[in-house]
């Protein structure tokens, strides 16, 4: 799947996409990031791509020129035109249902908006028919946090990148019915005084599944 990344701070995202299961992802060909660097597309080379929002609120807002130059040639590029989501307060709220979508849609490109400010000029979510996304009731400071998350729940999800087997039965899986998962313990089986479950150390498969059930949360 590939990543097309719009953001002012491209050197924020760089760790985290080539660490852990991202970083193995792009190895073994699953995904591959491609980030734009806003500020290249500003107009008249000034390198400003924010401006103030009409009607005397207060900050600032991405300006629509850099945006629309960027996300043109990145469609005039690739040769087609490509889905297009912003992370924002103001979109719907991020399910594992929505990333498992998107981490199985027919159309392996997907243009991903950074924002940052107030937001981003509403014209450019008209003209390109953004999708808005949230991925909570809570506002941060920078937009590459909040595609982070969303890009990370999408990658981990395609097929390859893990073990089926790990997919299984985690919060909110089918294998789960959709519900939370069960605790986990490890090796010293008592640590400060507290010991694992009886059950998970019986080796009774019958009684460890019973005590799944039971520990999952709604």
């Amino acid at each position: 799947m590939h990543f097309h990344i719009i953001t002012l701070f491209p050197e924020s995202l760089r760790p985290y996409l080539n660490t852990s299961i991202m970083g193995r992802a792009q190895e073994g060909g699953f995904a591959r990031f491609h980030l734009y660097n806003l500020a290249d597309y500003s107009v008249k080379n000034t390198r400003r791509s924010d401006d103030r929002p009409y009607g005397g609120f207060p900050g600032t807002i991405l300006a629509p020129e850099p945006l629309y130059n960027v996300i043109t040639e990145i469609e005039s590029k690739e040769g087609k035109q490509i889905h297009k989501v912003f992370l924002t307060p103001r979109g719907r709220l991020l399910t594992q249902e929505i990333l498992e979508g998107f981490s199985t849609r027919e159309n392996r490109d997907l243009i991903i908006i950074c924002g940052h400010y107030e937001g981003i000029d509403q014209r450019i979510i008209d003209l390109f028919d953004v999708e808005e996304i949230s991925i909570g009731e809570y506002v941060l400071s920078s937009g590459e946090l909040s595609s982070l998350v969303f890009i990370d729940g999408i990658v981990r999800l395609i097929p390859g990148v893990i073990s089926p087997e790990s997919l299984e039965e985690e919060s909110y899986s089918k294998g789960l019915g959709g519900k939370k998962e069960y605790p986990h313990y490890t090796r010293p089986e008592i640590f400060q005084g507290l010991s694992v479950p009886e059950e998970l150390t019986s080796g009774n498969h019958k009684r460890i599944e019973e005590w799944k059930k039971q520990q999952l949360g709604d």
